[in-house]
């Protein structure tokens, strides 16, 4: 899941619903919005590049992990 906003009840709604549909083919490692995430194209940067150390980068760290991990 992408651009995931934990304020908001769509979020969780959609984030139920896909997982209720699709099982264990949605990862659960949830990628939040962020606006460092939007401004990083802006600048010609990655998020590791352009914010590094924040949430997002975690965020696509943790998927790499996860996506490893299956294959």
């Amino acid at each position: 899941l992408t651009m995931y906003d934990a304020r908001t009840r769509l979020s969780q709604h959609v984030s139920d619903d896909l997982r209720s549909h699709l099982g264990t083919q949605v990862f659960q490692t949830i990628i939040p919005r962020s606006v460092r995430l939007a401004e990083a194209p802006s600048h010609g940067q990655t998020i590791y590049e352009y914010d590094t150390s924040g949430a997002a980068a975690a965020s696509y760290r943790q998927l790499t992990t996860e996506f490893l991990s299956r294959l």
